[in-house]
């Protein structure tokens, strides 16, 4: 997509297609995947089934394309990250934007953690794992001790628990998210030290 991160905002608003994603996941989120209709998500944007039907034919389609655009900037990491050398600075700028990638697709994994059956049978979960295990190869140094490969693994796994466990904590968000990076930070340093 290519859209600047000022952009995003003001772009997803103003378009139709992004307009119903947004919205179907918010209905996914309050009452279940399987619970909600196409009938219900016309409702909610007050536009007609037929105007919704014009770009999705089904709530598959929707939750399909939902998470191909959220986590399209994944892909963009995994490649940009396969080209670089295996130094710290780039395992840092990894995790770094993967944290920023995991911010702005938020409502979509808090639905796939909540929702693991329905992703499981939709095929997203097999291309969402596959993601994660190319992301783990871009941070992980395959001649590394074992025990330095678990922590950047865990750097990964660290900001996807940040995300889940810390949510209804007291505090400001942007700080716990700073703080999950951060610890997420210190295991890539340390299993680069190790190793």
């Amino acid at each position: 997509m290519g859209v600047t991160m000022d952009g995003t905002k003001q772009q997803r608003r103003g378009n139709t297609r992004q307009r119903i994603q947004d919205v179907a996941l918010e209905l996914f989120a309050e009452q279940g995947y399987e619970k909600t209709s196409l009938r219900e998500i016309a409702e909610r944007l007050a536009v007609t089934k037929a105007a919704l039907y014009y770009h999705f034919k089904t709530k598959e389609e929707i939750l399909v394309s939902i998470f191909e655009d959220l986590t399209q900037p994944i892909e963009d990491l995994i490649e940009w990250g396969s080209r670089q050398p295996h130094t710290l600075e780039t395992k840092h700028e990894i995790v770094r934007r993967y944290s920023d990638t995991l911010a702005g697709a938020a409502p979509l994994f808090r639905f796939m953690q909540e929702n693991q059956a329905t992703v499981r049978d939709l095929q997203i979960g097999d291309s969402f794992k596959d993601r994660m295990r190319r992301l783990r190869d871009i941070i992980v140094d395959p001649s590394a001790p074992l025990v330095d490969q678990i922590r950047s693994v865990s750097a990964i796994l660290t900001l996807h628990a940040g995300m889940f466990f810390l949510q209804d904590l007291e505090g400001d968000p942007e700080d716990k998210r700073e703080a999950v990076l951060e610890v997420a930070m210190d295991l890539v340093t340390q299993a680069h030290s190790g190793a």
